[in-house]
C-alpha cells in the first residue's frame, strides 16, 4: 500500500495553493477556485485542495504535514525570504529528527523535517 493524496478541505483554495506551490509542489489539476492537485517534487505523493462549501463537510484542522527536506535549514531560509512565517525555527529533537513548523492558510501544521534514515530505521524500531 502506498499513500497516494492527502486532501485538504478549505476556504480559502487559491490562497492554499499559492502556499504549498511556495512550498516547492507543483500544480497538475487547476481547476480554482473549487479544486487543485499538486505533486510533490520528490516521491509519488500529491497534495488536493477542495472548496470546502462545495463539500457540505465540517471540518477541524486536525492534521500535520510532513514533508522532508534534505537541507531543511536552507529551505527554511528560502521560505522565510519568500515571506513565510514559521511558529518553530529548525531544532533538533530527541526522536533524532530536525523539524521546523508553520501554518497554512487555513490554520493546519506544516512540519518541515529531515531524518535521513531515522525517519524509518531509528535504533528503537521493531524488527
Amino acid at each position: 500500500m502506498n499513500l497516494n493524496q492527502v486532501t485538504i478541505y478549505s476556504d480559502k483554495p487559491v490562497e492554499t495553493a499559492e502556499f504549498f506551490q511556495l512550498l516547492g509542489l507543483n500544480i497538475i489539476v487547476n481547476s480554482l477556485p473549487r479544486y487543485a492537485r499538486l505533486e510533490c517534487p520528490d516521491g509519488e505523493s500529491t497534495l488536493s485542495i477542495h472548496e470546502h462549501g462545495s463539500a457540505n463537510l465540517s471540518l477541524r484542522n486536525s492534521i500535520v504535514l510532513y514533508f522532508e527536506c534534505q537541507n531543511l535549514d536552507a529551505e527554511v531560509d528560502r521560505l522565510k525570504s519568500l515571506g513565510l512565517e514559521f511558529d518553530e525555527e529548525p531544532s533538533d529533537r530527541t526522536w533524532l529528527w530536525r523539524e521546523a513548523y508553520l501554518k497554512d492558510p487555513n490554520g493546519n501544521k506544516i512540519c518541515l523535517f529531515y531524518a535521513g534514515q531515522n525517519r524509518k530505521y531509528p535504533s528503537w524500531r521493531v524488527k
